[in-house]
């Protein structure tokens, strides 16, 4: 006679199927961070190939951009306008700055323009692993892989991945790409008026321009000059130099002509005479801890003619007395 199918109770079935998503969902986790580990591993020692925001600009026809360059070789005055623009403390913190945090929470609080108060730890690790944008999941993902670069990259691997794969312009990644396309040479030698500009369109890249900066950008960009200095002397740039050869201060060499890239109308206007920080008030700039020096009035410049004071009218001389 032919055996009757055994028949499983509903309940065990359920079971099995909530077994089943669970192992699933278990290994699926597991494999994620096994891959993250392997992913930072890898970029400790090999350029990052591309982003989720370079795939963007790909996908949108803007084109791609990018020349690594590492810190041996990059000018030091990058390095400072990033560490005086976006991250004062980058050489203290563990990769969350909380003072910052909590300063830009309270500001957003209050209304007005946005302000965020992320590390140039952070925005590596959102720049390399994840995408642009809000909302408190990928938030999350950032503070884990933060976590991860801080204590297997080391600072110095942490700035020399940021500033080449942040955002300079349209299409454009990287600090020396920015400076190959703005400024018509490489990033080995920035002036130092060339790498705060670098560092004020880092925040807006598709919208602000290193060349003829106008308005908040050029005077965004002269508090970074200023702020360089400061950095210098109060040595926030140690944790990345310690212990290496430094590139030294030299002239730029001669710049070629900038490049024409599409979708950047405003990179073809001709750049104005070099901006001095004394030329105009430093304004309020997003939260970095490192405060403004106060700098003396700029003395006049040689190249001016130097106006003569008017001259004293003669007066006739008195008639002679007559005589006797």
């Amino acid at each position: 006679m032919a055996q009757k199918a055994k028949t499983i109770p509903t309940y065990k079935r359920r079971r099995r199927t909530r077994r089943g998503f669970f192992g699933w969902l278990w290994r699926t986790v597991l494999g994620l961070f096994l891959l993250s580990i392997v992913l930072v591993v890898i970029y400790r020692f090999v350029p990052p190939p591309i982003t989720a925001t370079m795939v963007g600009d790909v996908v949108a026809g803007r084109g791609l951009d990018k020349d690594w360059m590492s810190l041996n070789k990059m000018d030091r005055d990058m390095v400072r306008a990033a560490i005086g623009a976006e991250d004062s403390k980058f050489c203290q913190h563990n990769g969350f700055d909380l003072e910052a945090i909590e300063d830009a929470m309270k500001r957003n609080a209050s209304g007005g323009r946005i302000r965020g108060g992320s590390t140039i730890s952070q925005q590596t690790a959102k720049n390399v692993f994840l995408w642009q944008g809000g909302g408190y999941f990928r938030k999350g993902v950032e503070a884990y892989f933060t976590f991860l670069i801080e204590r297997l990259w080391g600072k110095r691997r942490i700035m020399e991945v940021y500033l080449n794969v942040a955002e300079t312009g349209i299409g454009t990644y990287g600090a020396n790409a920015g400076s190959e396309r703005y400024f018509g040479h490489d990033a080995s030698a920035m002036s130092a008026t060339e790498a705060a500009r670098i560092a004020a369109i880092l925040p807006l890249p598709k919208k602000r321009g290193a060349i003829a900066p106008k308005g908040f950008t050029r005077r965004y960009g002269n508090t970074i000059a200023a702020r360089i200095g400061q950095v210098r002397r109060d040595g926030l740039d140690a944790c990345i130099y310690a212990g290496s050869t430094a590139p030294k201060d030299k002239a730029p060499p001669p710049s070629k002509a900038p490049r024409e890239l599409p979708g950047a109308e405003y990179e073809t206007a001709t750049p104005p005479p070099e901006a001095s920080v004394h030329e105009m008030p430093l304004e309020e700039t997003p939260s970095t801890g490192v405060e403004n020096e106060a700098v003396p009035a700029p003395e006049p410049s040689l190249d001016q003619p130097v106006t003569s004071p008017a001259p004293i009218e003669e007066q006739a001389p008195p008639p002679p007395e007559p005589q006797n």
